[in-house]
């Protein structure tokens, strides 16, 4: 093969090879290891933890591009207060409305990065029929393979305070604290 056919073959395997090196790659949530909490004042007297049983979605990364897309769903009926008397308050229609509003969304419009890990998304939370951008700071990420499954996974944290009363549901406010705090773990496997 002549240098110059050498150059073009080996120009042609670049051209095809680096875009699959690059690609996105998507991780399905793991339902087992992922959970949205959340926080808030109750009276001044104690911090009230809570968080929901079922949660669905995807997270895709590519992390060479340093790029990225997050969209979960939350079934707000799967809310877990530790009493079943107040999960049913939650749900009522002063709070979550999980009869009119069964499901609450996030959905991102930006992942940004520090080096090869995200550290804020950019969003829009979706809650009792509300919209509104939120930024979810990133806590601790972690991409590896998984040592049972042999897939890659990926872990995570991230935090973001947001105002029940920004999303119709500011009952008892101020003494139940506006702020709320959502945390959430998420655990994903590469599909």
């Amino acid at each position: 093969m002549t240098p110059l056919k050498t150059l073009v073959a080996s120009l042609a395997f670049a051209a095809v090879a680096a875009p699959a090196l690059a690609a996105p790659q998507t991780f399905k949530l793991d339902t087992n290891h992922t959970f949205p909490r959340f926080s808030y004042s109750h009276f001044g007297y104690s911090t009230q933890l809570s968080r929901f049983d079922k949660t669905t979605g995807t997270v895709t990364l590519d992390r060479a591009a340093k790029t990225g897309a997050v969209d979960i769903t939350i079934d707000t009926k799967s809310v877990s207060t530790g009493s079943a008397l107040f999960n049913e308050h939650i749900q009522a229609p002063d709070f979550l409305d999980t009869a009119a509003y069964p499901t609450a969304t996030f959905k991102s419009t930006k992942v940004t990065f520090d080096g090869d890990k995200p550290v804020a998304v950019d969003g829009v939370l979706t809650l009792k029929g509300v919209s509104k951008p939120v930024t979810l700071k990133v806590t601790s990420f972690q991409l590896m393979p998984h040592p049972m499954l042999k897939k890659d996974a990926i872990g995570a944290n991230a935090t973001v305070t947001v105002k029940r009363t920004d999303f119709n549901m500011g009952k008892y406010a101020p003494n139940v604290g506006d702020d709320v705090t959502i945390d959430i773990a998420i655990e994903a496997i590469s599909e």
